[in-house]
């Protein structure tokens, strides 16, 4: 049993908006923010707001498998989430675009010492706690009549703690200040680049992720290591379990011990936080090259090229060996053909996209079937798919993707609710198996373009599809920060008597994924889903005109990008750079309105 002692923490969260924030920036251009207290509106994005602090402890022990409580405190912590208590301490942090700014109480409120009804094994001073000289003389006093019960110490700021007695009885010793004189046999330091036992150095990056404080981020890597160390791991391994759980917690929710086991099996050095946001930074995007076998011979019929293996790899190729692809191209998805084919040169696909800095990802759904007795369809491919993904990320894959597909009839009313139910408990299913993996898993959940229904209708449906696949989501425990959602334009279908124009998708668009998606998530792209090339670059501009998001957004089309390509080669080798430059004026067309 595990008494933490400390505060509970409110951390309120407002992104601020700095387009109508009156920031002004000084002659270091430095951005200061003029927050006075007038009676004048302040904007901002979105707010949220979380338990810090000791609750934080609590979560990471409980997580773990610990018991563990609060001392003098209520606040309990089960599979529901955390209990409703009134916090010790309110924080404020602003956030605008890169910058973040703290409000907090000047004087600390001092933390309450009740002696426990039951002894526990350990007492741990948590980082939250402000200590009063008459409690620390307490907890002296319950230590000295207790000698069973060992206490395990947070020290912020070896010099300004004035508590020394409980330096000397301290057990472990968890520190930020490593030029302190502490006995380094039973310190552990923490810093923002890394943690540290004896000889042993853990590399660490305790950054703001995903709205995750910094403060949050020293909680949980010193709960970590101690909920490690009394569980009777090695130093080393609980050292780079604590890595693990900073650098791929968020705001919501840190790891579970068959999360953080299953993340270190399956290499988790690399956060898969990490490779979410590499895959959405810097105004580049996603090639979808993944059509099945079933897809690319419709494709090649329609220009009589035959459906041979040979053909298959020169029209990939195409997109491969245009020049600069990777000023353009975050990452690639790939067929599973194409993983396991080689360029010319002998090179392995997936390598030589690695070579070029983008990266390699996959299709692993094999396809929709028909629900017994109905039109609607799921999507096969579960039951081998853990295997599978191992196997992938061997290869040097390191993220995946999974389409549902939904036909929009309102007459009918369809999708029903069994469809989509069914489809995003499969799509959550596979994206928890993705992160056991280590790969990040892309989830799709498309409403078919190819139907008679108003912008309105695809609107409505669009919007309860995303709130039952986050749902889910939730439910089967997926680290949202580690998840991408592949996500249709909102438009009327191509068989409604109006098409919808680009200001009206840009605008449905926005509105929809800003009233349905968490901002949690760690990006949006999106389909072209059969729109033409130019049909999906103009939408994407007008997507993009109504932001901003709390999330990047960017695009990862098939056909909009290789179609120009495809009918400029034609299966003939000698129309190859005139192929090549239709793809890349696509590419440069639709990174411009990013």
């Amino acid at each position: 049993m595990i008494l933490i002692v400390g505060n509970i923490l409110k951390d309120v969260y407002l992104s601020l908006d700095s387009r109508t924030e009156p920031f002004e920036t000084d002659k270091n251009g430095t951005k200061w923010l003029d927050f006075s207290f007038d009676t004048s509106s302040h904007h901002y994005f979105y707010r949220n707001s979380s338990f810090g602090g000791a609750a934080v402890s609590l979560e990471v022990f409980k997580n773990l498998g610990l018991e563990a409580e609060i001392c003098a405190s209520d606040f309990t912590f089960d599979e529901t989430g955390p209990s409703r208590t009134l916090a010790s301490e309110y924080r404020y942090i602003l956030t605008s675009e890169d910058s973040v700014s703290y409000l907090v109480p000047t004087v600390p409120v001092n933390t309450a010492f009740t002696p426990p009804v039951s002894e526990p094994n350990y007492l741990y001073i948590d980082r939250s706690a402000h200590l009063s000289r008459a409690t620390a003389e307490n907890i002296t006093a319950y230590l000295s009549s207790h000698p069973e019960v060992k206490l395990i110490l947070y020290l912020k700021n070896v010099a300004n703690f004035p508590h020394s007695n409980l330096i000397d009885l301290a057990e472990l010793i968890l520190s930020e200040d490593s030029s302190a004189n502490l006995d380094y046999d039973r310190t552990v330091f923490i810093s923002d680049r890394n943690l540290s036992y004896k000889n042993i150095v853990e590399p660490i990056s305790i950054e703001r992720i995903d709205k995750l404080t910094h403060l949050s981020a020293y909680s949980i890597a010193a709960a970590t290591i101690i909920g490690k160390f009394l569980l009777g791991e090695t130093v080393e391994n609980s050292l780079k379990m604590a890595r693990l759980n900073v650098e791929n917690s968020n705001l919501d929710s840190t790891l579970t011990l068959h999360e953080l086991d299953a993340l270190q099996k399956s290499g988790g050095d690399e956060s898969l936080e990490l490779i979410a946001a590499t895959l959405m930074a810097s105004k580049k995007g996603i090639l979808a090259a993944d059509e099945s076998g079933g897809s690319i011979k419709k494709k090649f019929e329609q220009l009589n090229i035959p459906d041979t293996f040979e053909n298959r790899h020169d029209y990939r190729n195409i997109f491969f060996t245009t020049n600069n692809i990777e000023n353009y191209l975050n990452g690639v998805i790939l067929f599973d053909e194409t993983a396991r084919d080689s360029m010319d040169t002998g090179e392995g696909i997936p390598d030589f996209l690695i070579s070029k800095c983008i990266m390699p990802g996959i299709k692993v759904d094999r396809g929709l079937e028909n629900f017994p007795d109905s039109d609607e369809t799921f999507t096969k491919g579960l039951e081998d798919l853990p295997k599978r993904l191992r196997e992938y990320r061997e290869m040097g894959l390191r993220f995946a993707k999974w389409r549902a597909a939904f036909n929009l009839d309102p007459l009918k009313s369809i999708p029903s609710d069994h469809a989509i139910s069914e489809n995003c408990r499969i799509l959550a299913e596979y994206a928890l198996d993705c992160q056991y993996a280590g790969l990040v898993p892309i989830v799709e959940p498309e409403v078919v373009y190819d139907g008679d229904y108003s912008i309105d209708e695809n609107a409505a449906a669009t919007g309860k599809i995303l709130d039952r696949l986050v749902e889910e989501l939730k439910n089967y425990g997926v680290n949202l920060s580690a998840c991408i959602i592949k996500c249709n334009m909102v438009l009327a279908g191509k068989r409604y008597h109006t098409k919808s124009t680009p200001e009206e998708v840009g605008r449905a668009t926005a509105e929809v994924l800003k009233s349905h998606v968490p901002k949690e998530i760690a990006g949006i792209v999106f389909l072209s889903g059969g729109q033409t090339p130019e049909q999906a670059t103009e939408n994407l501009a007008k997507i993009i005109k109504n932001g901003p998001f709390p999330w990047p957004l960017t695009f990862s089309f098939a056909r909009a990008l290789q179609d120009p390509a495809l009918y400029a080669w034609s299966g003939n080798d000698n129309n190859l750079e005139k192929a090549r430059q239709a793809f890349l004026d696509r590419l440069i067309a639709n990174t411009k309105v990013l």
